[in-house]
């Protein structure tokens, strides 16, 4: 995966996007390698570096040693979750003065240390650990209510689940923007595992189109980049001002998107 971020890091930067960010294992399980990764892709680049930051099992001190290292190493902006259930903790969790409860008190935290620009995540068919979208929609409102400078969403292959998201996000009053998170399709069976687990819908159109193409790479590609391309126009004649891509360190699908609407905004 390192040598996918290295080899794509050039093209994806060459879209000028407004920032990039870097994400890390479970429980922290990579973040001195991502520190670095960030660090280096902020010297090759010079554009603007994001990196997760997850508060689940880390104690509070330890965060806010954490977040002060981020800032005088000009890491500003941070993508603030609360990371991944161990089996050893259930949800909701334990309350423990030691640790943070949820995201909207860990955004709380980062910005009693430093300004720093804050993105959280937002779930279009909820959190899986959510008991229903409408709480979903209010632990959102209490993240950008603290301070999250945006929410960025989880992937979805439906711009109308998008939409209604927003409809029911302004209902409540929630003001902040939510910027749309795109995942290109470069593994259709790897995608639909990944999606299971975060409980994102698949359409029956989406399995469709892939039917046939376990064997033909070329061909697959070819349609998952129809996808993104047809995802990218609908969100941009919608006026949607910025979009998201997770890009899985890979740069070909992603930049012709990006291309493609450049040409044709």
């Amino acid at each position: 995966m390192a040598d996918q971020l290295w080899s794509a890091l050039p093209t994806l930067a060459k879209c000028n996007p407004a920032f990039m960010t870097v994400t890390y294992g479970a429980g922290g399980s990579t973040r001195e390698a991502t520190l670095e990764t960030v660090m280096r892709m902020q010297k090759e680049t010079k554009i603007p570096i994001a990196m997760h930051l997850t508060y689940l099992s880390t104690p509070i001190h330890t965060l806010n040693q954490l977040a002060d290292d981020l800032w005088e190493k000009e890491i500003t902006h941070i993508v603030a979750l609360r990371g991944d259930m161990p089996d050893t903790l259930s949800w909701p969790l334990d309350t423990d003065q030691n640790y943070f409860q949820y995201t909207s008190d860990f955004v709380e935290g980062l910005l009693s240390r430093h300004p720093f620009e804050i993105s959280v995540g937002a779930y279009p068919e909820k959190h899986p650990d959510s008991p229903s979208l409408q709480a979903d929609l209010i632990a959102l409102k209490k993240k950008c209510d603290a301070g999250a400078t945006r929410a960025i969403t989880q992937f979805f292959f439906d711009n109308s689940i998008y939409y209604k998201f927003l409809e029911e996000a302004q209902k409540i009053g929630l003001s902040t923007p939510i910027v749309p998170g795109l995942l290109p399709i470069h593994d259709f069976t790897a995608m639909k595992k990944f999606a299971a687990r975060c409980h994102t819908t698949i359409p029956n159109w989406l399995e469709d189109k892939f039917s046939g193409l376990e064997d033909k790479p070329e061909d697959a590609q070819k349609v998952a980049q129809e996808i993104l391309n047809t995802q990218v126009e609908c969100l941009s004649k919608n006026d949607v001002p910025h979009i998201h891509f997770y890009t899985l360190n890979k740069s070909q699908i992603t930049v012709e998107s990006c291309q493609k609407l450049i040409k044709h905004p």
